[in-house]
Order: structure tokens, then sequence, then C-alpha cells
């Protein structure tokens, strides 16, 4: 499976959306799939992108019509405004990636009860917290800890023994459990595995947004100052900014290493031929779980009503396939650390313990 796709050329795939120019084998129109995009742009390299790669899959092996829009700013009322535009022109099915969309998609299931709507790490609701899903929505969640553990143990591996550090966006559930899966992933390879990585309190930081780029790239730059040997950033734009100073000090020939986030970011990390500052990526498969759900509605199973849980156990989390920059050791390693929680072998937490040594 393949993540990456040229910025360009996601962004040329959505030219002309509004026209009915895809049709299934059987004569009849192509399902028009939507997506409305989050804060950060369609190419940014995480959420949008991941979820907007599995809707273009959808467009080349199902035949559907895709089309995206970007809302003018990130309010209840912006988003809806799009959803209906969407819906206006005839996209009745409309995936929104992200918890900001939780309010918005609470009313658009009752405002447009023909339309499907699959909301990407939230659950709708009022305003009080309390999930509401109606028989036209699906709410999706990722085991992030599980993920941000595979990554810890494949990070540990390979630095063998140094600091790591930790890069957030918005301090929410998604992001946190990135944070405590790393560092648990960290001490298990620490204590099994004969690594010795640390993570101090101080190298755990979360930036409070995802989209401000150049304070990403500075409080990566203060880490690596600060002795940090590899970043785990889970963070949006943020992370871009931290993907851009770690690019900028591999070129200089520093050995530091950044860790990705969502998809396999390993082309956003080249710095020269294709040499990339990317070390691995703590995957949600974004791409897959939203081509799998489409064709489900295809196929007359949409699971309406439903809240959707994606981890080991049913390969909705992980390390990309392909990881140029880790040793075949350490890839070993880390597919029988994945077998184990699969399994129930190894459990994850998903909350916060004692894990900073």
């Amino acid at each position: 499976m393949s993540l990456i796709l040229a910025a360009g050329t996601i962004l040329g795939a959505c030219g002309g959306g509004d026209k009915d120019t895809g049709s299934k084998d059987n004569g009849k129109k192509a399902v028009k799939i939507g997506m409305v995009t989050d804060a950060g742009t369609i190419d940014d390299k995480s959420f949008n992108q991941g979820t907007w790669e599995g809707i273009i899959q959808a467009e080349k092996d199902l035949g559907i019509q895709k089309k995206y829009l970007k809302p003018a700013g990130t309010t209840e009322a912006e988003y809806l405004k799009e959803m209906g535009n969407l819906y206006d022109a005839g996209y009745k099915f409309i995936v929104l990636p992200g918890f900001k969309f939780e309010t918005a998609v609470f009313h658009a299931q009752d405002k447009y009860k023909d339309a499907k709507f699959i909301i990407l790490d939230g659950n709708p609701h009022s305003g009080d917290f309390k999930p509401v899903v109606k028989e036209n929505t699906v709410a999706v969640f990722f085991a992030e800890h599980e993920s941000g553990f595979l990554a810890g143990v494949a990070a540990a591996l390979e630095v063998k023994e140094g600091d790591a550090g930790f890069i957030g966006g918005m301090e929410i559930p998604a992001v946190q459990k990135f944070n405590w899966g790393f560092q648990q992933g960290v001490k298990y390879a620490n204590d099994n595995l004969g690594t010795n990585l640390t993570i101090k309190a101080e190298n755990v930081v979360y930036q409070g947004s995802f989209d401000n780029v150049a304070a990403g790239g500075q409080i990566a730059a203060q880490m690596y100052d600060r002795g940090v040997d590899v970043i785990f950033a889970a963070a949006g734009g943020v992370g871009v900014g931290a993907i851009n100073e770690s690019k900028t000090r591999k070129k200089a020939g520093d050995n530091i290493w950044i860790v990705g986030v969502d998809s396999d970011q390993y082309a956003d990390g080249i710095y020269e031929g294709e040499k990339s500052a990317i070390l691995t990526s703590a995957m949600k498969k974004l791409d897959v779980v939203t081509f799998d759900l489409i064709k489900q509605e295809l196929d007359g199973t949409f699971p309406g009503g439903k809240t959707l849980t994606y981890d080991a156990k049913n390969d909705g989390i992980g390390l990309p396939e392909k990881n140029p920059n880790l040793t075949d050791d350490t890839v070993a390693k880390a597919k029988e650390v994945y077998e184990k929680i699969k399994s129930g072998d190894i459990k994850v937490s998903d909350v916060q313990g004692s894990l900073f040594k």
C-alpha cells in the first residue's frame, strides 16, 4: 500500500469534480463522493491527504466521481455550508476528516437524511460530547496508541541509545494517544530489546495547532539543539515544519531522525536524491478505511449507525510496508511486536501513565 502521492497530482485530481464524467460498468451515473477538508490543505501530508487518497483510489477502482471543498474557516457554520454545497451538487456521500466536524455532522445527519456521512476521529454530538450516530452516519476511530507504540519500538531499535522527543499539534485524544503509545513503545524496547532511548519531559511539546509550520520548525530545532536524536511529530502542518527542520539538518550532516504520522511520510522527508529524514511513520490507514467504507456503500452494506475502531486486529494501523531507513533486523522485530499486539500478548494503554524515564 502506498500512501504518498505527489501534491500536484492530488490537487489536479479534484479538477472537474462537478462534471458527471464518471460512470459505472452498468451505464449508471457514478456515485458522487464528496469530502470537506479540515483546517489543513488537501496536500497536508497528513490527515486530509490520507483520506483523499482513499477517495482517489475509489475513483480508480470503483468508478466513483469525487470532489472536495475547503471551507473558508473552521467554524460549524462554515463546515455546514460546504457540506450543503456538496449535497446540492449531488454529492450525497460525504467524508469528514477530523474531530472538528463533530457538531456539524450532528446537525447534517438530520438536515440531509438521504445523505451518508463518514466522520474520522470523531463522534457526532450537539456540543455536549454525548455521541449520537444516526443510521446515515458512521463514526471511525483508530488505535493511535498502538501505531505510536510500533513507531517507538522501531525508533528505539534503530537509534539504540540517546534521546527522543515528541511534538504534538492540539492536545486532543488522538494526538495524546500517539504520544503515550510512542513512549510505551520506547520503554518496551528498552526493557525487552536491549535499547536505551530516553524521553525527557522537556522534549514532549504540544504546539496547540495543526497549521503553524514555522512553530513546528522552531520546536524541532530546539529539541535537536538539546541533543534529541529522533522526534515523533503528530502535528499536521506543525509536523511539516519539524520535517523541514530535520531535512535541513540531515543535509548538513547531522545524524538525526524524525518519525512521520498518519500516512507514510517518507517522500516528504527527502532532502537529497532518495535520502529521507523520515525514519518510519506511525500510520492510520486512512486511505484503506475510506476506500473500504465507500465500497461498502456501493455494495449496499454501509454500516450506518455504528462506531468503528481500526486497530492492529483489523490491520487499521501500522508502519509502512517499506521502511528504507530501518534495518532488516529492526523491521523483523517490529513485525514480531505488531503480531503480539494483534494477538493480545502486548496490550498498549490508551491512557497516560508514568512513562518518562
